[in-house]
């Protein structure tokens, strides 16, 4: 195929190497998965990132470095976007302004709208403005949960027949092991929304420590966990995370808001029984493949988890197998082509 015929899109890669945690698996993924679909179907697939070097093969990495995120989406990427014949952007809430092309725009949560007090006031007013304003313009609005999806239709008004729902994957890593399981894991970015104190204090009552892998947004909060003995492995790379959930008697989501729940998904792949909150993102996620209970009854639900683990861990692996990067790639990519060919 000659390269005048085939239309270029544009991935916005900017979390690439910067610890974003799901929105770098998501956008990771899709790279990996998207050019062998794309190919056939005349589709080019270029990253916009500062990290070119994480860009996977079969994917032109654009590199922009950036002095701030709203010059960046104001400027620079606009210019960029012209400038190698972009004919479709696919970015992640915010859309580039004015951009020569039309846009996909991902959008994994509200939790800005439905627990605003979970995040400080700044972040806050960014997404209150950009979002809005990404799904009204956007040729496209992708989520990857159901739950999501409602709460687009329910605060922003979005016709639900532009709204497409592509749900996360397991990347490969994710595949059971044994390990010592004396331990119960927390997985997310340390944060109040995660809710790691209480996980903690469920953990404690049934005499296990409690492990947390992710960065620390909430540096205050990550000194409270260590001081109340939680042993914080930070940002880790997926294959000692693999190893993490291969290790822990369960894994224990706590989370007040959730737009899809990674761990959840990740930890089932492993062979971890999951203990959750009733939160609809996560019932979504595990159906009846982990345990849930109300916050109150974390403790109970280890102990559930703990007496029901051949269960658990049979329920998980099966469950976790209806989930596929590939199949995300796949309604991401039908997406685009809707677009291109209209």
């Amino acid at each position: 195929m000659e390269r005048a015929r085939v239309r270029l899109v544009v991935v916005d890669a900017d979390v690439l190497g910067r610890h974003r945690t799901g929105d770098e698996t998501y956008v990771r993924n899709l790279l990996r998965e998207l050019p062998p679909l794309a190919e056939p179907a005349g589709v080019h697939i270029a990253a916009v990132t500062r990290r070119p070097d994480l860009v996977p093969d079969g994917v032109e990495p654009v590199e922009l470095s950036v002095r701030s995120q709203e010059l960046r989406m104001a400027l620079s990427l606009p210019r960029t976007l012209r400038r190698v014949g972009a004919a479709l952007c696919h970015t992640q809430y915010a859309l580039p302004v004015r951009a020569p092309c039309p846009c996909v725009v991902t959008v994994h949560d509200l939790s800005f709208e439905r627990e605003p007090k979970l995040m400080g006031l700044k972040d806050r007013l960014i997404f209150r403005t950009v979002v809005p304003r990404a799904v009204r313009r956007a040729a496209r609005v992708l989520t990857v949960s159901e739950r999501t999806k409602r709460d687009l239709v329910e605060l922003y008004g979005v016709p639900p027949e532009r709204i497409v729902v592509t749900p996360n994957g397991v990347d490969p890593a994710f595949s059971p092991g044994d390990g010592s399981r004396d331990y119960v894991l927390a997985v997310g970015a340390i944060q109040r929304r995660k809710n790691q104190l209480t996980a903690l204090e469920a953990a404690s009552a049934v005499g296990l420590p409690l492990v947390v892998a992710g960065p620390e947004k909430e540096p205050a909060l990550a000194e409270e966990l260590r001081a109340r003995g939680a042993r914080l492995e930070g940002h880790v790379e997926t294959e000692r995370l693999a190893e993490l959930y291969r290790g822990a008697a369960c894994l224990v989501q706590a989370s007040r808001y959730e737009g899809f729940g990674l761990p959840v998904l990740e930890a089932m792949a492993c062979g971890t029984p999951v203990v959750a909150v009733r939160e609809p993102a996560l019932e979504e996620v595990a159906g009846d493949a982990a345990v849930f209970v109300e916050e109150a009854g974390l403790a109970d639900g280890i102990r559930r988890a703990l007496d029901e683990r051949d269960r658990l861990v049979a329920a998980g692996l099966e469950r976790a197998l209806r989930f596929s990067w590939r199949t995300a790639a796949e309604r991401t990519l039908a997406v685009y082509r809707d677009i291109l060919e209209a």
